[in-house]
Order: structure tokens, then C-alpha cells, then sequence
């Protein structure tokens, strides 16, 4: 029986993680523990740790690491009370391996104590770029922490091992987040509504947006134009989750209620919607509208089109429903009216989601199974790179 620590700080990153979850605990020859971390534990943010225990998840650890703060010198503390929570959770729970997902700071405060902790790591998601935040940064350091990695598409296994990974340890598994487009029920639009407490009687906008951590997109000036071109579609209804807990999101947040407070019967402001309310939600929608990683991975899989905000996504592979476009009211408005031109939501139906096909968790799990879990590792490089 192999112990299996999974990791998730935010409610984006347990959506992501729930099928895989999910196998492991069903699975015989593994034991799931799961530790819950910083977005999950604060009110501010929905404490959705209460999600994940009502979808029958049962929480080894939870790890208090978020200060009520979003600025450089905050994001950094509580990275460090993330390191110390977590040292005394895997020192506990004596897992076989620690499973982390992705590129945020919470991430790589697991990666680096199970580092020195000798706990061998297994990455999902490495070798992508996101040239406009520091997750990118943060997932290839991850990266060359890890000893197992799963990524979403073959350009990626690609590049993981560029970096010096062992091809063998390196596995296209495609994206976990398109598991949910074969397993998971959906709710009907009226059901969703019922769920919301709001009347989803017009076409609606899904919008999220998160700060970019490292280009010149001031957050509140971009989400300002933001909001500036919604008002331009009076006719569309707006969903608008909260931003995550990077540099400066919590500035976006008093403009986001003000915003749906001014039209109540229009705009619906809220900190989580939970995996199976945002699938639901992205699935009725005209449009998803933002720079989050699920417009370009997950999105495109319903046949809807994304018009993706700025530069924080800068690298990420994207399907031909993807519009990319600048935080500005003009360039957002253009691109938001190719969205929702008839001919381009007709194409959207039909593209190519280079993410894979939906089964990803029961290939990683199968690893898990069969994998040698040790620290030891060596470098791979190419024939004839090094004399």
C-alpha cells in the first residue's frame, strides 16, 4: 500500500485534481491523503475545504499559510508559513509520494520541503510557459524538483525533457481538467441558476481575471477596462468569479462587488463556483472572458469561445477558439465581438483541443502504481550536448 499525499491550495487546482482524487482513493494499492492548503482555509476565498469534504474526501492536513495580504512581501510570508505547516503535515503523514499540481507560490512551497524531506515528488502540468506571471518560473523549478511528471500535451514532455528529465519519467498523460468533460454530470442551465439564486434568463458572459505577477498589467487598471467593455453588452448577463491570491488580487475584489452590486439583475459576483457549477456554467455560456488557464485547457472542449485577456497565458498552446487580446476596453470589446459573431461560435464547435482526451487520471495512477518512488535522479542530456 503506497501512500499518495495529494496537494491543492486553491479551488481551481482541486477541480483539476478531483478525478484523480478520486482513482487513487478507489485504488487497492494506494492510500490517499489529502492536504489542503491556503486558498481552501481562508473565508475571504469561499472556504472551499468544505467542498472537497462534501464530495467524500476525507483531509489528512490542513495547512493555515495565506496572510491577509497580496502584496510581494505577503505573497512571500506566507510561502514561508506554507513551508513550516507543511513540514509538520509530511512529517505526520510519512506519504510514499506528494502529488502537486502546477505553477503557484503555494505549489511550490510543498515542492521545495518535500524536497529536503527526501519525499519523492510527482508534477502534473510542467513544461508549459505562461510568459506573464511568476508561476512560469515557479513550475519549471518544480520541474527539476520532481521525480515523476505528467504533462498535458506532447510540446511539453518535449521541453521537460530539454530540461534534463529522464524521458521514462516523463509521461503525456493530456490535460487532468478534460477528465470532468467524460465523467462529470452536469447541471441543467436551470438548475443553475436554482443553485446561483440568479435568473439566467439572458446569454451570459463567464468572467475571471487574476493579476498578472510579471509584465506591466497593472490589475485594477486591467480589470477596470474590463468591467468598461462589459458595459458595452448590456444585453448578455455576467458571471464574474474572484480572482486568485497573487500580488494585487485583492484590489480587483471591492471593484468586482461594486460592479455587481450596481446591477443586480445582471451581474453575479461570487468566490467559488466549485468545479461542477463553473463545468455547468461554462457549458451554457456565450463566452468565457479572462486570462485563467481553464479558457485555454478546458474551454475549448465545450465548443465555446474564450477571449483571453492580456499577457498572463503568453506561451500557453491554445485552440482556434482562443482570442487572445490586450487589457484595454477597444481591444477587448473587438475581440469580444468576434466571439460572439454567429460564423465564429459556429467554428468553435468544432476545433481541436490540443489537451488530450479526457483519461488522464487513470494513467497517472497507474504510474503511481508501477513507479520506483526515489529521490535519486540524473540529469539527461542529449547525445553530443556534452563533451
Amino acid at each position: 500500500m503506497r501512500r499518495i499525499a495529494v496537494f491543492t491550495g486553491t479551488r481551481a487546482e482541486y477541480g483539476l485534481l478531483y478525478w484523480l482524487m478520486k482513482e487513487i482513493d478507489a485504488h487497492p494499492q494506494l492510500e490517499l491523503q489529502v492536504i489542503a492548503a491556503a486558498m481552501h482555509l481562508s473565508p475571504e476565498f469561499g472556504h472551499t475545504w468544505q467542498a472537497i469534504e462534501e464530495d467524500g474526501f476525507s483531509i489528512a492536513a490542513k495547512v493555515e499559510m495565506l496572510l491577509s495580504s497580496d502584496s510581494r512581501v505577503g505573497v512571500a510570508k506566507s510561502m514561508g508559513l506554507g513551508c513550516i505547516g507543511l513540514a509538520d503535515a509530511l512529517d505526520r503523514l510519512e506519504p510514499d509520494a506528494l502529488v502537486i499540481l502546477g505553477d503557484r507560490f503555494e505549489a511550490l512551497a510543498a515542492a521545495q520541503t518535500a524536497l529536503v524531506m527526501d519525499i519523492p515528488i510527482v508534477h502534473l502540468h510542467g513544461g508549459e510557459v505562461t510568459e506573464g506571471a511568476y508561476d512560469d518560473a515557479i513550475r519549471h523549478a518544480i520541474t527539476k524538483m520532481a521525480n515523476l511528471h505528467a504533462v498535458a500535451a506532447e510540446p511539453y514532455r518535449q521541453r521537460v525533457i530539454q530540461m534534463g528529465e529522464d524521458p521514462a519519467h516523463v509521461l503525456n498523460v493530456g490535460a487532468l481538467g478534460l477528465d470532468h468533460l467524460t465523467r462529470s454530470p452536469r447541471m441543467s442551465r436551470k438548475e443553475l441558476a436554482a443553485s446561483l439564486s440568479f435568473s439566467l434568463e439572458r446569454p451570459y458572459l463567464l468572467v475571471t481575471y487574476h493579476p498578472a505577477t510579471m509584465v506591466d498589467e497593472p490589475p485594477l487598471l486591467s480589470f477596470q477596462a474590463l468591467l468598461a467593455a462589459l458595459d458595452e453588452w448590456q444585453d448578455y448577463q455576467v458571471i464574474l468569479t474572484y480572482p486568485n491570491a497573487d500580488n494585487g488580487g485583492r484590489s480587483i475584489i471591492p471593484e468586482l462587488e461594486a460592479y455587481a452590486a450596481r446591477q443586480p439583475k445582471r451581474v453575479l459576483a461570487i468566490p467559488s463556483l466549485g468545479f461542477r457549477r463553473y463545468l455547468s456554467a461554462v457549458a451554457e455560456a456565450a463566452a468565457v472572458v479572462g486570462n485563467s488557464s481553464s479558457g485555454l485547457i478546458e474551454v475549448p472542449s465545450f465548443g465555446i469561445p474564450t477571449v483571453n485577456i492580456g499577457q498572463r497565458q503568453a506561451g500557453r498552446l491554445a485552440a482556434k477558439s482562443v482570442l487572445n487580446c490586450h487589457p484595454t476596453k477597444p481591444s477587448i470589446c473587438q475581440a469580444l465581438k468576434k466571439a460572439l459573431a454567429p460564423e465564429f461560435l459556429e467554428t468553435c464547435k468544432h476545433v481541436h483541443n490540443p489537451y488530450g482526451q479526457g483519461d488522464a487520471a487513470q494513467k497517472i495512477v497507474a504510474a503511481l502504481v508501477t513507479f520506483p518512488m526515489t529521490r535519486l535522479k540524473h540529469f539527461h542530456d542529449f547525445p553530443g550536448r556534452v563533451s
